[in-house]
């Protein structure tokens, strides 16, 4: 179902967008809503599943703590290296079929993953990771060109379904596989079953896209020259640092401390949770403000000190410091999408700044992750991640308050037709 092929007013050939037309079905505008909120639940399970049940890949696998890091930072990396795929991809078949294509490459992923094996696990996670790299980078292009009166609040929900995917994969992981005969492996292709049920809800809107939509394609010029469109991509980039070192390391850290496997997955799933609220809860609020940069700065402080909390205050206020990270970590996440929709003056102009914020912010995330790792191999506890959360989570609030500036990227986008 390509809603812009039905109206054409929603991304008129110069670049602007309109509401939709009158005639233009609820239902339609409903189930392409559903849709993409399905798709998301599917784009975090594979972080947040190999987090709970790191401690049994290595004590059965024999990997090393810095190893554990490559593996945990694999798929975080192929976010990076894969977004600029995206906008490509989409003009030559079409958003929707390329969301298609994004699911399938994601569910063959996630079933390698649980063939067993070492080889398996690197290959399944690298192949998850770019089919969720092209996804990461269309759904806010999808939102900017189809709910352009909407944009914050289908923001949120669609990252509320990607922190209820990671919540789920937290929580349920563990207790799966436990029942499962304390197969890892398992464990983790588990997560297929909801790759294949989205596949099937969404394979039929895709397929009735009319084909002339791969044939409009925009050039996006001045992108990479613009200073805003930097501070966005390092705000994306810094607090995902933040949000893979939390997904790929907390309960690790957390079983550390001396918590059992099952607490410190609950303990995960939790903070996860609450990123729920906080991020259907902070764009709206965030676009009613003259602009968001206090809203940018303070979220990715609170996200920073609750870390340091889970590091180091006592054990019974973890609960506390769970929570609190949770509010911190999905307000950031879901402003920073949602900033990439507000600083863009289009949805292709969107794309492409999604397509560059996700790049670059990716791979610059991809060290958070690995540094845990190699901090921990280093020095054999996890103390001294701290100075690493202060780092990210103040560059976090730096170019945060930059990206929360009331203005567009100053970029041209125009019109060309394909041979």
């Amino acid at each position: 179902m390509n809603l812009t092929q039905e109206n054409p007013g929603i991304a008129a050939n110069d670049g602007r967008i309109t509401p939709p037309a009158p005639g233009l079905r609820r239902a339609a505008l409903l189930l392409l809503g559903l849709s993409v909120m399905l798709i998301a639940f599917n784009l975090r399970p594979i972080f947040s599943s190999l987090s709970v049940l790191l401690p049994e890949i290595i004590r059965q696998t024999g990997l090393s703590s810095a190893s554990a890091g490559y593996l945990t930072t694999l798929p975080v990396l192929c976010l990076g290296l894969f977004a600029p795929l995206a906008p490509r991809l989409a003009q030559r078949y079409g958003v929707e079929r390329t969301l298609l294509g994004v699911v399938i490459i994601l569910g063959l992923g996630t079933a390698l993953r649980g063939y067993g094996g070492i080889g398996a696990l690197f290959a399944g996670s690298a192949l998850a990771g770019a089919a969720i790299a092209v996804g990461n980078v269309l759904l806010p292009s999808l939102v900017k060109r189809d709910f352009a009166n909407h944009a914050a609040t289908m923001t949120g929900l669609y990252t509320m379904a990607l922190c209820g995917g990671a919540a789920a994969a937290a929580a349920f992981t563990l207790p799966i596989t436990h029942a499962l005969g304390n197969s890892w492996a398992i464990g983790l292709g588990v997560w297929v079953i909801p790759v294949v049920i989205v596949a099937l809800v969404w394979a039929p809107q895709s397929l009735r896209q009319n084909s002339r939509a791969r044939h409009a394609t925009y050039t996006v010029s001045g992108l990479w020259r613009d200073r805003l469109a930097w501070q966005v991509t390092f705000f994306m980039g810094l607090q995902s640092a933040l949000a893979y070192c939390v997904m790929g390391w907390l309960a690790p850290i957390l079983r550390e401390r001396g918590l059992d496997g099952v607490t410190a997955g609950l303990v995960v799933s939790v903070s996860i949770m609450v990123q729920v609220f906080t991020s259907v809860l902070v764009p709206p609020l965030a676009v009613r403000c003259k602009d968001q940069r206090f809203f940018n700065a303070a979220l990715a402080a609170i996200a920073g000190v609750a870390l340091l909390g889970l590091l180091f205050a006592p054990l019974s206020t973890v609960w506390v410091w769970g929570i609190l990270q949770g509010v911190g970590q999905g307000g950031l996440f879901a402003i920073a999408l949602t900033v990439i929709v507000l600083r863009s003056p289009d949805s292709h102009v969107a794309a492409h700044l999604s397509s560059m914020a996700q790049c670059v912010g990716y791979i610059l995330a991809a060290t958070g992750p690995l540094f845990v790792g190699l901090l921990h191999s280093w020095t054999g506890g996890y103390s001294a991640t701290a100075w690493l959360f202060i780092v990210l989570s103040a560059g976090a609030a730096i170019s945060g308050w930059g990206a929360g500036r009331t203005t567009y990227v100053k970029v041209k986008s125009t019109p060309r037709k394909s041979p």
